[in-house]
């Protein structure tokens, strides 16, 4: 079994592109991922992952959109867990 740090690049990139759908490119060949998902009463979690140009997780937190669409509150997970902020 291959850790993530074991990884190459494209098979970094590859894990990354299968388990959030949705991505941008970014300045100096870094990227941002997302995966969204829909809850029960019209809500919806972002997920996003942002990553450099290796691969390497540089932030991932979670959005939270009312069903209007509004983001409502921000959960920072990495690198330092903040915790959910409303906003």
């Amino acid at each position: 079994m291959l850790y993530f740090h074991q990884m190459t690049l494209e098979d970094k990139r590859r894990l990354n592109e299968r388990k959030f759908p949705t991505w941008e490119n970014l300045p100096n060949g870094s990227r941002k991922y997302w995966l969204e998902l829909r809850g029960k009463h019209g809500w919806k979690a972002r997920y996003v992952k942002v990553v450099d140009a290796m691969e390497e997780t540089a932030e991932f937190y979670q959005e939270i959109y009312n069903e209007n669409g509004n983001l409502t509150e921000v959960h920072e997970k990495f690198p330092v867990d903040k915790g959910h902020r409303k906003l």
